[in-house]
């Protein structure tokens, strides 16, 4: 080994009887929810529920009480509620969290003497085994429960001492295990072997955070000729149109000063022209470099506007957050040593192999000029943005940067803020996505965008539901980016497109699309899931009113997931029998069990599909031969369904999909 690990002594020696008879005597375990043993927080929305379990036990026949305690990080006030035992050594309990912020919960346990006594003495009376003797050792609990209490409750439980005494045997069972004299006796007595459980913390988001629907464009191609430059208040044009369809979130790439060197032309060539306007992911000139606002695009002035117009409409502005620099930007000049630079003075270009790029170069977050300076800086950019008015950031390739520093601009920029979301744009490996997510990460793109097969998208959606994910990844299925034009679309056709469409608003709380996929552009570099003329590197004008578009089917999905609870969320999706490989079905059901979704999509964009298919009437509690009510979410056809076994055929050309609510009748 390289490195010298400290050793313990007592790491391998017995336990000596000090440390034994210090040992809690109740267990607590198994605590849920909880990550990588309360190192990280698990995730809520404000008004949820956080639901607990836990196994909690002891020794012996003893009654156990638990109970579940919680506050605001901020606060020094707990609050608490009893757990309810549900058998085999669970106990569950819940608390809500209304407000934004860092919540933490612990779990207390101990023995109650006194309902000990009630349980024993219940059961041997109900056996008819003689209780005098059980009796007087009751009264004795309520004569030591009257020595250690004062004033009010002291003289309850005198008065219960006395009505005791003058009780028949059977009278006096009764009010023992009365509910009032539980009461009482809680209230007095010592807490015998008390145990607690390590304190758990839970991190407290808006509701935007798990629930909402993105759209991303280039603001400069919001324009009518590539010859010229879109601006801040021409997309104040489109904002009517991105709100009608349903969107929260209007998401911008890069709005920055865009470097001249290494600039890259049409279709990531390495030669621009004159009037080329680069990759905004270029991001630095003289002009300046994170901080600033690319010139073409309009002033601070215009992007505030902007801001306040989007409000208007119930729209978020996001912008990326993307730490990578051209070989113009003021860094290199003002802080050379927060770069690597190779031995005749030159600097590395960015890499993703088989990708090159060129025209940016990457900061090095552990160089001994960068730190804490860089750090700082970068955590500055983003309070500068949450100024003025921007509170969500996707962030560019944040598994290429040190965990650590996410850890800590993340909970920097929320002590200050807890209403900002983070997106991670992060495709890589699970553990990577997953440790985002632990760290702070808001939300994240994930695999969604390569999963087509009934068999992967099954897997993928049961995944995503299961521990630990569910407790630290929110999943955004994002059908298509700037970066991604998926194989799936090239050749599908517009059923393609729709079938994505609601796969991605049914099977999650987050999904987002990038311009364009409205209206089912699919042009694709040969053999590469690129776009052909990616708006990457040049400006591409849309006529969003061209014939084959789904702007009304995106409009109703997303109408759709507003008017369902059952939709507002990944979590509570159950995968149901279709028999047809090529016919996805499943179900989402509201936590109060009011809201129920089926769902079935043909993922075949070319031919028709039919299948037998059951109605999940036993999660309703129904018999198999029942009826209930049917909907059609896309055109508000009702019917009546008679029994669990039911028959669909689903034809690309007409919806390749359907959306129904089910009630009982």
């Amino acid at each position: 080994m390289n490195a010298d690990f400290p050793q313990d002594p007592d790491a391998c020696a017995p336990l000596p009887l000090s440390q034994a008879l210090l040992l809690p005597r109740i267990v607590i375990e198994s605590v849920s929810p909880v990550l990588d043993g309360g190192d990280f927080a698990v995730k809520a929305t404000v008004g949820q529920w956080v639901k607990v379990s836990s196994k909690v036990f002891t020794d012996g026949h003893d009654q156990l009480a638990v109970v579940l305690h919680w506050r605001l990080s901020t606060q020094d006030v707990w609050s608490a509620a009893p757990m309810v035992f549900s058998g085999n050594d669970t106990w569950n309990g819940q608390f809500s969290v209304p407000v934004q912020g860092r919540y933490v919960f612990c779990i207390e346990a101990w023995i109650d003497r006194f309902a000990s006594f009630c349980h024993e003495l219940l059961k041997k009376f109900q056996a008819g085994i003689p209780v005098s003797l059980e009796l007087q050792e009751g009264r004795i609990l309520v004569q030591s429960a009257i020595d250690c209490s004062h004033d009010e409750l002291k003289e309850q439980l005198q008065e219960l001492l006395d009505q005791l005494s003058g009780l028949l045997e059977v009278e006096q069972v009764a009010l023992f295990v009365h509910e009032h004299s539980a009461r009482l006796m809680a209230e007095a007595q010592n807490h015998a072997y008390l145990s607690l459980s390590a304190e758990y913390p839970v991190e407290v988001e808006r509701p935007l955070a798990e629930f909402a629907s993105w759209y991303e464009l280039f603001p400069r191609s919001v324009t009518d000729d590539p010859a010229r430059h879109g601006t801040f208040n021409d997309v104040l044009e489109r904002l009517p149109m991105i709100h009608d369809m349903g969107f929260d979130v209007l998401y911008f790439p890069p709005i920055h000063p865009i470097g001249l060197s290494h600039r890259k032309g049409p279709n990531n060539s390495l030669q621009a022209g004159p009037n080329d306007p680069g990759s905004p992911y270029a991001i630095g000139s003289e002009e300046g470099g994170h901080e600033a606002i690319h010139p073409q695009l309009g002033t601070r002035e215009d992007f505030r506007r902007l801001v306040a117009a989007a409000t208007e409409y119930g729209l978020a502005i996001a912008l990326d957050f993307a730490i990578q620099c051209s070989q113009d930007h003021p860094w290199l000049k003002q802080h050379p040593g927060w770069f690597n630079w190779r031995p005749d003075g030159t600097i590395r270009y960015a890499e993703n192999p088989p990708k090159k790029y060129q025209d940016i170069v990457n900061v090095d977050f552990y160089a001994p000029d960068a730190i804490p300076g860089l750090w700082l800086e970068l955590r500055d950019i983003v309070l500068g943005w949450v100024q003025e008015g921007v509170k969500i950031f996707r962030v560019d390739n944040p598994h290429t940067k040190p965990l650590p520093f996410w850890q800590w601009l993340i909970a920097d920029v929320r002590a200050l803020h807890p209403e900002v979301i983070f997106l991670a744009e992060a495709f890589t490996t699970p553990a990577m996505m997953a440790r985002l997510g632990k760290v702070g990460y808001s939300q994240s793109y994930t695999y969604f965008t390569w999963r087509n097969t009934k068999a992967e998208l099954g897997a993928y959606f049961t995944e995503l539901n299961q521990s630990p994910l569910r407790e630290c990844f929110r999943p955004n299925f994002f059908v298509n980016t700037p970066d991604i034009n998926p194989r799936f679309l090239h050749d599908c056709g517009r059923p393609g497109f729709l079938i994505r469409a609601a796969l991605a608003t049914m099977g999650s709380g987050l999904w987002g699309m990038y311009s364009g996929f409205e209206l089912c552009e699919a042009a694709a570099l040969a053999g590469k899931e690129e776009y052909l003329d990616s708006e990457k590197y040049q400006i591409r004008p849309r006529d969003f009113a061209a014939p084959g578009n789904i702007v009304a089917e995106i409009a109703q999905l997303n109408r759709i997931r507003r008017q369902n609870p059952a939709l507002h969320s990944h979590l509570g999706l159950t995968l149901y029998n279709a028999w047809n490989d090529n016919i996805l079905y499943f179900g989402k059901r509201s936590a109060d069990g009011s809201n129920f979704i089926l769902v079935a999509v043909n993922l075949d964009p070319h031919n028709a599909q039919e299948a037998h298919f059951e109605l999940p009437l036993w999660e309703m509690g129904l018999a198999d031969d029942a009826q209930t009510s049917g909907e059609d979410l896309m055109n508000g056809h009702r019917w009546t369904w008679y029994g669990k076994t039911q028959w669909m055929r689903l034809e690309p050309w007409r919806q390749p999909f359907g959306i129904w609510r089910i009630k009982p009748l």
